[in-house]
């Protein structure tokens, strides 16, 4: 992984993303969505006493013991406001909790996924570019742009065209956030703190959509 020019510091929050090498789509199909998700609920944590391999062939009874001994007993490598899941690249912002929590988490969610795509499509070499980005949050309305922009790219994309659908959609924390799922891992509270109720939220969501696609849009003509 290449050297960053700035370092990740504890108890800072970043915005955190990667591509795929060539823009290749990974993230499309229920099988890796939810071995991501898997992945990052796991790596999330800290000094835990089983390979990832090891728990990811547990059955569900088992799993779910697992993750009611290490929510219990176990302290995160970082916390995780948001993410989302692009077909060819991914959005977390989250906080060093501990010193080079960022970096060993992401080293591990990019290698588990490489290893799990490539086995899945017989396929070599790297899956994810060299070197993720990490860009530090200043203050507190660059905080709640960045969640709320992270929750939308789905829709910005047009991944999904319903903003509804966006409620469930799983590659993205945004269900976490409204009660329709629980991954029992996104820390919600310092989003939620901005906003008077889980409506404001949501509203406060949705109000930057058009605005959104518009400059993916652009962005894409000029790159083009």
């Amino acid at each position: 992984m290449a050297l960053r020019k700035e370092p990740i510091v504890k108890d800072e929050i970043y915005h955190i993303f990667n591509k795929t090498v060539g823009s290749e789509k990974i993230f499309v199909s229920k099988r890796l969505l939810d071995r991501a998700i898997e992945t990052i609920k796991f790596y999330a944590f800290d000094n835990l006493d089983m390979r990832y391999s090891h728990y990811a062939r547990l059955s569900s009874e088992d799993k779910n013991l697992f993750w009611e001994n290490t929510i219990e007993n176990n302290t995160k490598r970082i916390s995780i406001f948001t993410f989302s899941l692009m077909p060819n690249h991914f959005h977390f912002l989250a906080k060093e909790i501990k010193e080079k929590g960022i970096s060993s988490f992401i080293g591990n969610f990019q290698n588990s996924i490489a290893k799990f795509y490539n086995t899945r499509n017989k396929r070599l070499g790297a899956v994810f570019q060299s070197g993720f980005k990490a860009v530090r949050i200043e203050n507190d309305e660059q905080f709640v742009h960045v969640a709320r922009y992270i929750h939308l790219n789905p829709l910005t994309s047009f991944l999904i065209k319903n903003p509804e659908d966006l409620k469930t959609y799983p590659g993205t924390s945004f269900p976490d956030y409204l009660g329709t799922r629980d991954l029992k891992i996104i820390d919600k509270e310092f989003l939620l703190k901005f906003f008077p109720s889980i409506e404001k939220m949501v509203e406060f969501t949705f109000n930057q959509v058009d605005y959104q696609r518009k400059l993916a849009k652009i962005k894409a003509l000029a790159i083009e």
